[in-house]
């Protein structure tokens, strides 16, 4: 019998629930492909599956509580289909390890960010009723070889490509060295050929991603950096625009401005975190940088792209903040005045430094300068964003409205609604933007956009 053959002839079929970031987006993808190379046939709905698979995050204590929360929903569709294959992988399995399966001990399958491409073995493992099947690689075996994956994707328009795994900079809030390990660059050749990989497939945007893209390469024979697999990717024919994320500070060279610059492909859009607007803040946190180095290379990058969209992230109430540090995060936010800013409250991550931090924020206080902040990333969201008014942009229009009309991008990452049918999707189309809002620009199509 097939993998994938439900004993009659009929093929069986899975459900993936992706729960965090593009890199998790990205893992499901994989699990997606190597499941369908199985014979599998994806469902749109968990009570169609036959295997579900949650991948899940571990960023702040909230995304714990999600995807537990999921999990016992998922328990009582268990119960009432014995049959049905429950698995789950990604961050949450790497920090928690033997807790999930205390926790969840229905599960048949659990498995870590570093074991997917194990999946098909430990798939047939739970066919041949080795249950529960657990396989959580443990740090050193972290630095075993990346194998290529294959992907099964949701969209044909934009598509994520892993350069980088892992992460080096050990942030003393931050869970994702502990659950992902350290970095490892995916040689150019494969990003390239990932790449034209899509691009044969029709996608006309690609996001290079990795937790701190701007370290590509430096553990690379001979040694690269992303400024130069940049140049590489845009050589792509069919790919018409090139993203990537996320950056660190410390590591935005003025190489990789340039690049971003004088590559007419790579998109004028760049996510910086700051994370605090205060010194003592950021040395708490360990991010390496100033708040002065941090404006610098802000203005760097306005001198070199006047027209680029600078977005951010920050948390409030980190362990230790003052009234006056917050004040001067509330400073560095004015100043820069940020297209959007991604806020957070500090959330204690079992096993990094910051949570055994004795000088912890009162949730209060932490709520009221989160209502604070949001108040002004949003009016200040809207006052740049009305900049754009009466401009002409180039959209990217990725799929249609659930209200009517169809949605898109601009080259700067802002989201676009206007009128228009499905032969718009796909299509990079010149619109001019009528109104704006804090998050969403309204537009109009270019009449001479030939149909």
């Amino acid at each position: 019998m097939a993998p994938g053959d439900g004993g009659m002839g009929a093929p069986q079929r899975f459900h993936i629930i992706t729960q965090g970031c593009q890199m998790n987006v990205r893992d499901s993808e994989a699990m997606a492909g190597l499941l369908a190379g199985m014979g599998y046939l994806p469902a749109d709905s968990p009570d169609e599956a036959d295997i579900i698979l949650l991948n899940t995050c571990t960023v702040r204590e909230g995304a714990d509580d999600k995807a537990y929360g999921r999990l016992g929903e998922l328990c009582a569709l268990k119960r009432k289909r014995p049959g049905l294959i429950l698995g789950i992988a990604g961050c949450l399995v790497q920090k928690d390890r033997e807790r999930v399966r205390a926790r969840a001990p229905y599960l048949d399958l659990v498995f870590g960010v570093h074991n997917i491409h194990r999946l098909p073995e430990l798939i047939r493992q739970v066919r041949d009723g080795c249950l529960p099947v657990y396989e959580v690689w443990d740090r050193s075996d972290r630095e075993r070889s990346l194998p290529t994956l294959p992907a099964l994707r949701g969209s044909g328009i934009r598509g994520f490509v892993n350069i980088i795994h892992g992460c080096n900079k050990f942030c003393t809030f931050c869970i994702v060295p502990y659950v992902r390990g350290r970095e490892r660059s995916v040689p150019p050749e494969a990003v390239v050929g990932e790449v034209e990989g899509l691009a044969a497939q029709g996608y006309r945007e690609v996001t290079l991603l990795g937790q701190n893209v701007d370290s590509y390469g430096h553990d690379l024979a001979p040694r690269r950096d992303l400024a130069d697999l940049l140049g590489v990717v845009h050589e792509v024919g069919g790919i018409e625009r090139i993203r990537f994320t996320t950056s660190h500070p410390r590591d935005m060279t003025p190489k990789l401005i340039r690049a971003v610059a004088g590559l007419p492909k790579v998109c004028e859009h760049i996510h910086l975190p700051v994370q605090a607007g205060d010194d003592r803040m950021l040395r708490r946190m360990h991010r390496a940088y100033t708040t002065a180095q941090y404006r610098a290379t802000i203005d760097a990058i306005r001198a070199a792209m006047p027209q680029a969209s600078v977005t951010t992230d920050v948390i409030v109430g980190f362990p230790g903040e003052t009234d006056e540090e917050f004040e001067g995060t509330v400073r560095l936010v004015n100043e820069v005045r940020f297209d959007v800013v991604n806020t957070a409250i500090y959330s204690p991550r079992e096993g990094t430094p910051a949570a055994g931090y004795p000088d912890q924020v009162p949730e209060a206080i932490k709520r009221r300068r989160l209502h604070a902040l949001n108040q002004l990333v949003g009016r200040i969201a809207a006052e740049v964003n009305h900049t754009l008014v009466g401009t002409r942009q180039e959209i990217l229009v990725e799929n249609l409205g659930t209200r009517g009309g169809v949605i898109g991008r601009t080259r700067t990452n802002k989201v676009v609604t206007m009128d228009g049918d499905a032969g718009l999707v796909g299509r990079t189309v010149p619109a001019e933007i009528t109104s704006a809002g804090s998050w969403v620009l309204r537009g109009r199509v270019d009449a001479a956009c030939p149909a």
